[in-house]
């Protein structure tokens, strides 16, 4: 008689309990598309609608019974989903957003692919849909990219967005995890908005920021701001419209009665500060312990970065601060720069703060500084291959014709 740990025939254990199978991009299935999609041209109005798909995509089905099926690179298209979907009704459902890189040497990169693969898993867990490891995911992303990278990205010095996500796709109503979930992950067309304008619209390459009203927050602690879910970002939309219309770009979020600045619309924020005290150079950014702002990637790249390389020049600090405490730098002439950082912006540069009946300007020419210009650039370098760095993660390509 087999112990309790003797498997069965059908791949149970001992006691009967199904053994619940986990993500594995070994077992992805390949089903090429007959029909190839046309490709944008850069800077045209397609590029900038940002919903044209590449030719494939990946997905995944997990489901509580027997956890993940084997992953499926298939021609991209719709879902069908219940109307009874939890994601439909209770935010179940998270993201990621990642840019792939074709180099200056030709070859396709991804950035720090396991730092977005970590986050999703985070992001996942906050929101109930199941965990899976990270390498297999950055595995399913190489496996998408190796397909429609040559067609889709055949220009050295150009990228495309790629979206991880997972939505709770079970029909089920009432308050409970879902019981079924869809991991997709698909690459889009998309822009460059740290220095691209619409067609139509005069380029320009800074951001002209808005502080929040007193009345609305986007996150808090305790809650998901340190996690990339629907909820973080669908409440802000009327706030970054009112902004719009006032002539600003983005919202710069406040917390709390001594507002506290968090993040630029979807970015993260910095600010480049004389110390009163010491006059240091320091580089200011909130802190990730309440959890109000997103570990954003590019974020953590820009402090590693600041630190092995600007050592004695710019002291990196992470720490609560105020819009006070900003009018005020500004006002003695401490305030030298802003920039803010994320995948849709990468780095841009801040030009005016609005604070209450104020601008804040930025400083220009004599007496500004230029640490984000300087910090973009080697991040640009990393990423498209000028600079060989652990964090330009090369993807070998299938050829076009190789099916």
């Amino acid at each position: 008689m087999p112990s309790a740990s003797t498997p069965l025939s059908n791949g149970s254990p001992g006691n009967g309990v199904p053994t619940k199978k986990p993500l594995d991009a070994s077992k992805l299935k390949s089903t090429r598309s007959s029909i190839l999609q046309p490709v944008p041209e850069p800077g045209s109005a397609e590029l900038w609608a940002q919903n044209v798909g590449t030719d494939h995509m990946v997905t995944c089905r997990w489901t509580v019974e027997e956890a993940w099926d084997a992953p499926e690179l298939k021609p991209f298209g719709d879902f069908t989903v219940s109307p009874l979907a939890s994601c439909l009704h209770y935010a179940t459902q998270c993201f990621e957003g990642m840019k792939v890189y074709r180099g200056f040497d030709n070859r396709v990169r991804l950035f720090r692919p396991d730092r977005n693969a970590k986050r999703l898993a985070t992001s996942a867990k906050r929101v109930s849909l199941p965990d899976f490891d990270d390498i297999e995911l950055v595995n399913l992303i190489k496996a998408l990219v190796r397909v429609d990278a040559p067609r889709w990205l055949p220009e050295p010095g150009s990228f495309r967005y790629v979206r991880p996500a997972m939505i709770g796709t079970g029909r089920q109503l009432g308050v409970q995890i879902p019981k079924e979930a869809t991991l997709f992950i698909v690459m889009v067309c998309w822009p460059d908005f740290s220095f691209e304008s619409p067609p139509g619209v005069t380029p320009r390459s800074d951001l002209r920021l808005l502080t929040s009203r007193s009345d609305t927050i986007r996150a808090w602690p305790g809650g998901f701001g340190h996690t990339k879910v629907g909820a973080n970002y669908g409440p802000s939309f009327a706030s970054h419209c009112e902004a719009q219309a006032a002539g600003y770009d983005q919202v710069l979020w406040l917390f709390g009665d001594d507002g506290q600045v968090t993040e630029a619309g979807a970015s993260n924020f910095f600010a480049v500060v004389r110390d009163q005290q010491t006059s240091k150079v320091q580089l200011l950014t909130a802190p990730l312990t309440d959890k109000l702002i997103l570990d954003g990637v590019t974020r953590r790249s820009v402090l590693e970065l600041v630190k092995a390389r600007l050592d004695g020049k710019l002291e990196v600090v992470e720490t609560k601060f105020t819009i006070s405490d900003l009018a005020t730098a500004w006002k003695h002439g401490r305030l030298l720069e802003a920039f803010v950082s994320g995948t849709a912006f990468f780095i841009k540069q801040v030009s005016t703060i609005r604070a209450g009946d104020r601008n804040l300007d930025m400083p220009q020419g004599e007496g500004a500084t230029e640490f984000g210009v300087l910090i973009k650039g080697w991040l640009k370098d990393i990423m498209f291959g000028v600079e060989d760095h652990e964090w330009g993660v090369v993807v070998e390509e299938k050829s076009v014709v190789d099916k």
